[in-house]
């Protein structure tokens, strides 16, 4: 039992490192969350979402079919690349287009929840991490409950650190400023965006 709870701090502190590195998931958040704080709240919830899918998929042996069968990797990166890309090159065009303080989201919480979700399980990034560092770290055959535990953990710590930033991102201030800074925020960001999505069809 105490070696199962050491197993559980050790995941949660490689799960909050992991999701506190920035990338397509912290943009996506952030950016959504200036436009309205419920839409980046609910990019949060699907990035969480996404996160306990990667763990379920994990412990169902996630390192096993990408290392047996090469194929399936290339489809997620080619698939996350395009999409990373897709992202950069809509949120460029969008950049100087102006968002009112007062301006309410036209994203519903369904999309932006999908938004989110989609991100996630199309970044290249959640697949190295729990198909390897996850993967090693999660025994082979762990009792149900630990399993559980596991998931929830995935879920909790993505759902309380994504859901943060949405929070300080749509903050009055802070939002202000980013609304101020919107257009070389935004083209920053999709510039950063594209270029990951270029580096990973390239293979890098």
């Amino acid at each position: 039992m105490l070696h199962s709870i050491n197993l559980l701090l050790a995941l949660a502190g490689v799960l909050l490192l992991s999701v506190a590195s920035p990338g397509p998931n912290f943009l996506i958040v952030t950016s959504t969350a200036i436009a309205s704080r419920s839409a980046g709240v609910m990019t949060g919830l699907g990035l969480a979402a996404a996160s306990g899918t990667w763990a379920l998929i994990a412990i169902a042996g996630l390192s096993l079919i990408v290392t047996h069968v090469a194929w399936i990797g290339a489809v997620l990166r080619v698939a996350g690349a395009l999409y990373l890309i897709w992202l950069g090159m809509k949120m460029i065009a969008t950049a100087r287009r102006p968002l009112c303080a007062a301006e309410p989201s036209t994203v519903s919480g369904w999309a932006a929840t999908r938004k989110g979700y989609v991100v996630s399980m199309t970044n290249p990034k959640s697949v190295a991490f729990y198909g390897s560092i996850f993967a090693l770290m999660v025994p082979a055959h762990a009792p149900l409950w630990l399993n559980t535990a596991v998931v929830a953990l995935s879920i909790g710590i993505s759902c309380a650190w994504y859901c943060t930033m949405a929070l300080l991102a749509s903050h009055p201030a802070v939002r202000r400023t980013l609304i101020r800074r919107k257009a070389a925020l935004d083209t920053a960001a999709g510039v950063l965006l594209m270029g990951l999505g270029g580096r990973l069809l390239l293979g890098r």
